[in-house]
């Protein structure tokens, strides 16, 4: 085999607070009918990677059942496929402890090349012009990379080139830099040096961009390359991300093509019946799903499968989550609604001019946006608040929950 892709999935997304208590983020519903990590398996698929090894850690059930055997990606393949690797005795404390744990498995696939990718990230890349770079280099290690501005640099880990595109300095997310050259989280490896590499460095937390990285720049007969990647690319990991990001892709133009008949974007589809659009909908910029029933008004807002929205109802600027029940003359703006909300008729979610913080998670929701639960049930006639934090076990004590609270 020349090439095995390991996807570390087992990120918590802590930023997505409520949205990820019961998923990891490459979990995460995006775009209507897609999940986060549907577009690293489809890269690599349209890339011809078909043996793939997806590093799964933190509340992997809703990750395992999307994934299944891997057939909505053509993984579900005799000679080669998709393989889940949980932590069994002990946890990953990090981005390479979790490929130094599974180095058997490696092994055993006895690939010439690695490529680690993150499995929470929005993008389309064709990893063979990757790989091919790699080769042209004479390479040991390819990082992919992309500017960021100079305000993200603390986000990254940043690195400089020379005129051939050789990485000689690295810092792992620096409080200020001379460069704006950021890391993707996208390495590919020749396997004879990672395994040196993962064994050398002992080190219980073992991660990538602070380790092994910087670790492998100061080895000057190492060859460490950039893969210089110029389109769209998105980390999704906090509500304002993932609200902006989602609602990007209802616009005329998006720079990512979700319809690109020559990249698809694969997905474990549910078999519901086609979109329903009732006399007096009105749907504007919008992405709407299959089993959805529309009698309100749609606009500027996603939609997953299963959604309807009753007579009299507007839901705008929002990412409403599959089977989610808007009753009659409810209004909807600027809010996450997770999966099988049920939402009573005449409430106002995300009312008034107040943008006052969430008190409980300031720097989670300042800009506005209200986030439900899955399951929660919202009682008729409620108003609830901008920068909200509603939980299902909520009782409301009031008809009115003003902006900055939290229901738990």
């Amino acid at each position: 085999m020349e090439t095995l892709a390991l996807i570390l999935a087992g990120g918590k997304g802590s930023r997505l607070d409520i949205l990820s208590q019961r998923r990891s983020k490459p979990a995460m519903p995006f775009a209507g009918k897609f999940r986060i990590i549907d577009f690293t398996l489809s890269n690599c698929t349209q890339s011809n990677i078909y043996d793939i090894g997806i590093l799964t850690q933190y509340l992997p059930l809703s990750l395992n059942e999307h994934i299944g055997s891997g057939k909505p990606w053509d993984l579900d393949r005799r000679d080669s496929g998709v393989t889940l690797l949980q932590p069994h005795n002990y946890w990953y404390l990090g981005t390479a402890d979790a490929v130094l744990k599974n180095l058997e498995f490696i092994a055993r696939r006895d690939p010439k090349y690695v490529l680690i990718l993150s499995g929470d990230h929005i993008y389309k890349m064709d990893y063979r012009k990757m790989i091919a770079l790699h080769k042209e280099k004479n390479a040991t290690l390819t990082i992919a990379t992309q500017p960021v501005p100079e305000s993200e640099v603390s986000r990254f880990g940043i690195m400089s080139i020379n005129k051939d595109g050789e990485i000689i300095e690295f810092e792992e997310k620096p409080k200020k830099s001379k460069s704006n050259l950021a890391s993707m989280g996208i390495y590919l490896f020749n396997f004879d040096l990672l395994k040196k590499v993962l064994l050398d460095i002992k080190q219980d937390d073992l991660d990538f961009g602070k380790h092994i990285i910087p670790h492998l720049i100061k080895t000057t007969s190492k060859e460490v390359f950039a893969y210089q990647f110029g389109d769209y690319w998105m980390d999704v990991g906090t509500y304002d991300s993932y609200l902006d990001t989602n609602l990007a892709m209802t616009k005329d133009y998006t720079e990512l093509d979700l319809y690109d008949p020559t990249w698809k974007v694969y997905t474990k589809s549910e078999d519901l019946p086609p979109v329903k659009v009732g006399s007096e909908a009105v749907i504007h910029n919008s992405l709407v799903s299959n089993g959805c029933v529309i009698e309100g008004s749609v606009m500027n807002s996603v939609l997953s499968p299963g959604v309807r929205v009753g007579k009299g109802s507007v839901v705008k600027d929002s990412v409403i989550l599959n089977n989610v029940i808007i009753s009659t003359d409810v209004t909807i703006n600027k809010c996450i609604l997770d999966k099988k909300v049920t939402v009573g008729r005449n409430a106002y979610l995300g009312y008034g001019d107040d943008y006052t913080p969430n008190i409980e998670k300031p720097d989670l929701l300042k800009t506005g946006i209200t986030v439900i639960e899955k399951n929660t049930i919202i009682p008729g006639d409620t108003m609830i608040g901008r920068n909200c934090r509603i939980f299902k076990t909520g009782v409301f004590t009031s008809k009115v929950v003003k902006s900055g609270s939290t229901i738990q």
